[in-house]
């Protein structure tokens, strides 16, 4: 993936949709915005490009967001979805982590966040806003996420990498050049780490995976 994104924007309210575009259009990081107004839309679409980032709303005209989000799956398993949403449905983010959504947050989250939340699902990691994370660990019976089994953590490969380099000392400049990456994709793999773990900094991440035996 090339440090600039390709994002496909599927959201039917012509105003929001619009408003995303613009602030994406000014981020040096996005490449090219491309809008959909509907599912039907976005699936021929996804059928004749390629894009790195979906960001998909559930409630669409015609297809509604999880048909939408199946077929876009079916044309292109790899392509990482991230729900955009002003219904939290604590059932729905269920069944949107069992088909594969890598990523849920509510409108409204501030902008850079939304871009953080974007160039982490890029680079392979997972982002929940913290309402559907609970709502995720509360549907398993595992409200308390300090306390959560370790193996629930559903830390990448990658982010177990940097996890390790941050256990050593490493400073993002040295974590981007041991793994052969840009120092902006460590900062979204640490913040996605400190989420995952619900730590505040880099120590208690270390400490944390070196109790829990992580690393």
């Amino acid at each position: 993936m090339s440090d600039l994104l390709k994002l496909l924007i599927i959201e039917d309210d012509e105003l929001f949709r619009l408003g995303l575009a613009t602030f994406f259009d000014r981020e040096p990081t996005i490449d090219l915005v491309i809008e959909a107004p509907n599912g039907e839309t976005a699936i021929d679409l996804v059928r004749r490009e390629t894009f790195d980032v979906v960001v998909l709303d559930l409630v669409l005209p015609g297809l509604d967001g999880m048909e939408t989000c199946r077929h876009i799956h079916k044309l292109q398993p790899n392509l990482p979805v991230l729900i955009l949403t002003a219904h939290p449905d604590k059932n729905l983010v269920v069944k949107l982590v069992e088909l594969g959504v890598r990523g849920y947050c509510l409108k409204g989250i501030d902008a850079n966040n939304l871009l953080l939340a974007i160039r982490s699902i890029a680079t392979g990691a997972t982002w929940w806003d913290a309402t559907a994370s609970i709502q995720i660990f509360d549907a398993i019976g595992q409200v308390d996420r300090a306390h959560r089994p370790v193996d629930q953590l559903q830390l990448t490969k990658r982010e177990l990498e940097v996890l390790t380099l941050i256990a050593n000392g490493k400073t993002n400049q040295q974590i981007a050049e041991a793994l052969f990456i840009t120092p902006g994709t460590v900062r979204v793999h640490v913040h996605t780490i400190l989420q995952k773990l619900n730590v505040s900094d880099r120590t208690q991440a270390a400490i944390f995976a070196l109790q829990h035996k992580l690393i």
